[in-house]
């Protein structure tokens, strides 16, 4: 065990900037001594609760618990952000090595028998202990965490199944750096104007960029970044690079040599559905939806299946359309996944009279990230100052958030450019988590510190980022992830922030996108990247009638990647997922013209993430956000102040610290039904 000595002060004690990480201070070598350190720190914390002579009782049990391992918080989450978002070889490696080690650490806690012990008589007596909601809420997560860890177990079960969580983690960070190889491997360099065609100038800079970062200067680079792959499908005219392109995208995973993920895949589902087996349940599916809003696969799959059938159907009216545009084109060929993009964009220009080139002008990254910023003052009074400290990246943007009177509340990090040492996709984490409690090192709760990851095109120096529709999403989308964290207002940290279920954590985010298209905030920062001007109103009258425009086809590719992996998911072990994925296809009746938007191979939510069983909460919170979204409609003022300040004290600020069908109700006065989704997406009957 290394002693404290030898760890580098910076990883534990964060004196930056109000709190901040010294990230410039913390090397790649610092991180195994101080795991080290914080792994055996929390074994003896662990170690002096659960043999505390003391009976037990809810401070000296489930708030120990609460604040235990602070340390391995700390190295944890500046590692796991580096690992994502900053990566290199030698933390790829350790990721490899610490992924197993972790899993071990909690599967010894969940297992130890003393300590369940104290939680069991805790939760046995709950109603006579006198417990807030919130209280009740944490013991309750305590208690069944552990047993669905395997805490009631005979022995020889509980060291099979912590055996199982030590391989699945493995083979999930084997799974994510597998992708991340594939992604960063493939590149197209053009280098001609034949090659170039159709291509508008932003792209050509973001490519040129690419093309330098990999040493082709004077090149143009198509990488396997979505933002550089997605337009390029959209407007390259010539159709055999932009099926080259689209095949390399849906191929990651699938290389055939050490990259290749399918072996992980049938593993992973094997150990899955013993993992369940052995706690008792049906299936893995059933074992992940015990704890959710949507409680089995029957609810979820009656979902998807209604919505199924609905998108399918605007689907083919969709790839008719654009069959009829091909051929008056003179193209006699069928589309094609790599044709679908290019021809929706000639498609929408035909019908609304504006291209995604044409807008694109008018959604500069600095913009959006100021109309973010802006709803966020006007629905919660929030202020936010970006200020000058060390982050993990020079491209990261470090901001403090300070609420009506001018107090700090919050850190928010944005890192908003591709690179190849980044993971591909969006999301949000968190460096340090809010909450009350007061800690061993005498501070009483901690500020949240937020942080947003996309993968946006960098401009060439001295050039704007332009965002597409979609990336604009995106941005707000992240971003209400992001104020789900910074807005929490709980006691304990076990409950904070997006510390909610799974199916539940997404309405934040999927909600906060609806007010990046309401039209005050698009006129006011929705202005030319050259003149200045705002943008036409015949132009966002257009934009707006143009939202359910492709529905069938983003609706189809998102719900068939949801049906797929319920279907990984709902019975025994697969054999071979990639046949099981092509069976189900076939099945439910995917149009050849659409790919699943993750196929398995590169399917990360739930191969490295924590969506397997769970893609479909997207889905489900977007019954509820459109919903919601719905409310501030109805009142004709999308930033009604009573209205917000009851959607911040009950979804934004709440947490997990009270359920989450009673935080909705609480917020809307009763529960949503898919309408409200279906009409949004033009897919009401």
């Amino acid at each position: 065990m290394s002693d404290i000595a030898t760890v580098n002060p910076a990883v534990f004690a964060w004196n930056g900037l109000s709190g901040l990480p010294r990230f410039d201070l913390v090397k790649d070598t610092d991180f195994a001594p101080a795991f080290e350190v914080a792994l055996a720190h929390h074994d003896a914390e662990i170690e002096a609760i659960a043999n505390n002579p003391a009976e037990p009782d809810f401070a000296n049990t489930i708030v120990a618990l609460e604040i235990a391992g602070d340390d391995l918080s700390r190295v944890s989450a500046l590692f796991w952000n580096r690992a994502g978002a900053h990566s290199n070889d030698a933390i790829q490696a350790m990721e490899r090595e610490i992924a197993p080690r972790m899993s071990r650490h909690y599967s010894k806690i969940s297992q130890n028998e003393a300590l369940f012990k104290r939680i069991d008589t805790l939760w046995s007596k709950r109603e006579e202990l006198g417990l807030t909601l919130e209280e009740t809420r944490v013991l309750e997560r305590h208690w069944k965490g552990f047993v669905r860890s395997g805490a009631k177990l005979p022995k020889p079960e509980q060291e099979r199944l912590a055996a199982i969580n030590e391989r699945l983690a493995t083979l999930s960070a084997t799974f994510g750096q597998n992708v991340l190889a594939d992604e960063k491997e493939w590149s197209l360099i053009l280098t001609t104007e034949e090659e170039l065609d159709g291509l508008p100038d932003f792209l050509k800079d973001a490519m040129a960029a690419a093309a330098r970062d990999r040493g082709a200067e004077g090149g143009y680079a198509v990488t396997l970044s979505r933002s550089i792959v997605d337009p390029f499908l959209t407007f390259s005219t010539r159709r055999d690079l932009r099926e080259q392109a689209f095949k390399a995208w849906v191929a990651r995973g699938l290389s055939g040599g050490k990259t290749d993920n399918r072996a992980i895949m049938r593993e992973t589902l094997a150990l899955r559905a013993e993992l369940a087996g052995l706690l008792g349940y049906r299936s893995f599916a059933d074992f992940k939806l015990d704890d959710t809003m949507a409680k089995t696969p029957g609810n979820v799959d009656a979902l998807l299946k209604r919505v199924w059938g609905k998108a399918v159907e605007r689907a083919r009216e969709e790839e008719a359309d654009l069959a009829a545009l091909a051929a008056e084109e003179g193209q006699n060929h069928e589309i094609m996944p790599w044709d679908w993009r290019h021809y929706a964009e000639k498609l929408r220009a035909q019908k609304f009279n504006f291209s995604e080139a044409e807008l694109k002008p008018y959604l500069q990254l600095e913009k959006i990230i100021a109309a973010c910023f802006d709803v966020a003052q006007r629905l919660f009074g929030i202020t936010a100052t970006q200020v000058t400290a060390p982050a993990y990246h020079p491209d990261v943007r470090v901001y403090e958030m300070r609420d009506r009177d001018g107090k700090l509340f919050a850190l928010f990090l944005g890192d908003y450019f591709a690179r190849s040492s980044k993971r591909s996709g969006a999301w949000m984490s968190s460096f340090q988590s809010q909450h009350r409690l007061p800690l061993k090192n005498g501070a009483i709760g901690e500020m949240p510190i937020i942080y947003n990851v996309c993968n946006f095109a960098k401009p060439a120096a001295g050039k704007p980022a332009l965002l597409s529709l979609d990336d604009a999403r995106t941005l707000f989308h992240e971003f209400g992830h992001a104020l789900h964290g910074m807005l929490s207002n709980v006691t304990y940290p076990s409950v904070s922030g997006t510390g909610v279920s799974r199916d539940f954590v997404e309405l934040p985010s999927q909600l906060y996108e609806h007010w990046l298209t309401v039209p005050q905030i698009l006129r006011t920062y929705a202005v030319h990247v050259e003149t200045g001007e705002p943008i036409p109103q015949a132009l966002l009258d257009k934009v707006l009638s143009a939202r359910t425009f492709n529905s069938g086809f983003s609706t189809v590719e998102f719900t068939a990647s949801a049906l797929v992996d319920m279907a990984f998911h709902e019975n025994g072990p697969v054999e071979d997922p990639i046949a099981k994925q092509e069976e189900v296809l076939k099945e439910i009746g995917l149009p050849k013209s659409i790919v699943m938007r993750h196929a398995a191979p590169h399917f990360a939510h739930i191969f490295n993430g924590g969506y397997a069983s769970g893609y479909y909460s997207y889905m489900w919170s977007e019954v509820l956000d459109a919903d919601a979204f719905a409310a501030f409609e109805e009142t004709g003022d999308a930033f009604n102040p009573q209205l917000a300040a009851k959607l911040r004290e009950n979804i934004y600020s709440s947490g997990g610290s009270i359920d989450p069908e009673e935080a909705y109700r609480a917020f809307r006065g009763k529960l949503p039904s898919p309408d409200a989704m279906l009409a949004k997406k033009g897919l009401a009957a």
